[in-house]
């Protein structure tokens, strides 16, 4: 097998057989058709399905490569034309592959007879869509599981491979010639790629929650490959199919600077024409800056963005969620002539953490300057001032602050922080020649307590939880504040802002290049930290941490206390010449 991308030969990795039992559920190939009748659940505890459905499984569609791939089509029993909603990824195409909603206690909040087993992980539910008179195509990507070729990891190749899919089904004798596409997370990062193909037959996309840029927006943040890359090797661990798979970890290794190769996986936002509602929320790990940059960036007119206070998959499936995803593909897909282009083109929620959260949002900005005794001011100090860190210290769970330095500013008023902070820091290794440096804003309640935002209420949860402290840690459930990171020689690589940037003066780095570090220099660095809206009120704080390592909650517990690159001590100087600060978005709720 070999295989290149803009003239870069690509590591292809191993995958798992579809019959290997690691794999999870599978239903081998066996092209066939039948109807799904009303009321119908695949276990006791499924959904049920809200009408009759034509299920045609296993349905190839030719690539212009001559390569074929197979989906899975739910469609209304008709006579008449039905619009298309693809949901495309590796995932296995009807309820197959390890991934679900019993990976973690609670079942982010989705229970049991919400979903009725025939979903694609992440994607719309065949049981509820066909009602609705949509047809679902759940597509097996190249290369996963028994769809032929090499897997591919997002980047022009799928998005050909959507366009030829697109172009097929909008074909078919049942399809009205509308087609979408929709999903989260995978399912939304692979709409970009397939949407800036520019399918004739693309009618509109629902891009929830996915990055936009690969490298710089999930895989390499900041230049730091640890921990981004945990939850991104498991899932290359875990793909699915016959012949293999790009390896991006391996491939990471070898080029760990931003090159060609990562440029395939950078979405050309501006040729994205096809109108879209895009989804995002501040707590995903993965996905926030990339969802919000791709709709300031987008081609599109015609565009809208929801940020919401849940977990993505506790969303997708939730009612209001579907009625409102169908008011915009009945506008677009079926040119029914309701009210959706009255929708606010920017719904944006304020998280309580220990309060209700919000649909409102605005911001101003405010430099807060580092002081001594971890406190933060409106006006610099004229006195020198340090603190220092190990840099080598992994938590194996990011409670307490064991080699972290933290500095408060308490809010005399009620505030809203909303939207794009960064760290402004003096910092220096005192024994290797680079510095990763990571930093995350928290919330504190009047007593200091650090306090945790429930991206699932605790009543929601299955079984429901009293407390927090009930609640599994993982970052699908739990956020503790928007975090940042920077590795030292990449700062050589800032990007100048474009006249007009949405995100004014929040940093930016090509990661092509890189300075290393002395040890023992002082280096300024701008350390970017990803967008939020946080409510406080008279007496609660807000604190910012710096450390060697993370300081949030992973995914899954087998991801805590991998290595990283870190070495050496870290010092933080501020006061006199040094004007560490933290530039945030702060604004009064009471002027909304």
């Amino acid at each position: 097998m070999s295989l290149q991308i803009n003239g870069v030969n690509v590591a292809i990795g191993p995958v798992l057989a579809p019959e290997d039992k690691a794999a999870g559920a599978y239903d081998p190939l066996n092209p066939s058709t039948k109807v799904i009748t009303k009321g119908h659940r695949r276990t006791e505890k499924s959904r049920p399905f809200d009408s009759d459905v034509t299920f045609e499984k296993d349905v190839p569609l030719p690539m212009r490569d001559g390569v074929k791939i197979y989906c899975d089509i739910f469609r209304p029993v008709t006579d008449g034309k039905t619009p298309a909603i693809i949901i495309w990824s590796p995932y296995g195409k009807t309820g197959n592959g390890p991934h679900g909603l019993d990976m973690i206690p609670g079942r982010f909040g989705v229970p049991n007879d919400q979903v009725s087993g025939y979903e694609k992980f992440e994607g719309l539910d065949p049981a509820v869509w066909p009602a609705r008179g949509y047809a679902i195509v759940n597509v097996d990507l190249r290369g996963s599981w028994d769809s032929e070729g090499i897997v591919p990891w997002l980047g022009e190749q799928d998005g050909k491979d959507g366009y030829d899919a697109i172009e097929y089904i909008a074909k078919l004798d049942w399809c009205s010639g509308k087609v979408a596409t929709a999903g989260n997370s995978w399912l939304a990062m692979s709409q970009w790629h397939i949407a800036a193909q520019q399918p004739p037959h693309l009618a509109a996309i629902a891009p929830w929650e996915g990055a936009a840029d690969f490298y710089r927006d999930t895989l390499c943040r900041g230049g730091i490959e640890y921990p981004y890359d945990t939850m991104w090797k498991l899932l290359e661990n875990l793909m699915i199919g016959r012949t293999g798979a790009e390896s991006v970890i391996t491939m990471l290794k070898k080029y760990p600077l931003y090159n060609e190769y990562w440029e395939d996986k950078r979405v050309k936002l501006e040729k994205i024409k096809a109108p879209a509602y895009i989804l995002a929320s501040y707590s995903s790990s993965l996905h926030t800056t990339g969802s919000i940059r791709a709709y300031n960036e987008l081609g599109s007119r015609d565009k809208w963005l929801r940020i919401h206070a849940r977990q993505e998959w506790s969303d997708l499936y939730s009612p209001e969620s579907v009625e409102d995803l169908s008011k915009f593909f009945d506008y677009y897909l079926k040119g029914i002539n309701n009210d959706w282009t009255k929708t606010v083109p920017v719904r944006a929620s304020i998280l309580g953490f220990n309060k209700a959260s919000s649909d409102e949002f605005g911001s101003i900005t405010q430099v807060l300057y580092y002081q001594r005794n971890e406190k933060l001011s409106e006006s610099p100090i004229t006195e020198n001032g340090s603190e220092s860190y190990n840099a080598e210290f992994v938590p194996k769970q990011p409670e307490g602050d064991e080699e972290e330095i933290i500095f408060r500013y308490k809010f005399l008023k009620p505030t809203w922080l909303h939207g794009y902070s960064h760290l402004v820091l003096h910092v220096a290794n005192d024994s290797h020649d680079d510095i990763d440096v990571f930093v995350q804003i928290k919330k504190l309640d009047s007593s200091g307590k650090q306090l945790v935002n429930m991206n699932v209420p605790l009543d929601k949860l299955i079984p429901p939880a009293n407390d927090v402290s009930e609640v599994h840690n993982s970052c699908f459930l739990k956020y503790t504040g928007p975090t940042g990171s920077l590795r030292a020689s990449h700062a050589i690589s800032k990007v100048t802002p474009k006249p007009g940037n949405l995100t004014g003066d929040w940093p930016e780095y090509t990661h092509e290049t890189r300075k290393p570090i002395p040890a023992g220099t002082i280096t300024r660095l701008e350390i970017p930290i990803w967008p939020t809206a946080i409510n406080f009120d008279a007496g609660e704080s807000l604190a910012v941490k710096v450390s060697g390592h993370y300081m949030s909650y992973m995914e899954f517990d087998v991801l805590y206390g991998t290595s990283h690159k870190n070495k050496g001590r870290h010092t933080v100087h501020f006061g006199g010449k040094y004007d560490s600060h933290l530039v945030v978005p702060l604004m009064d709720p009471v002027s909304q």
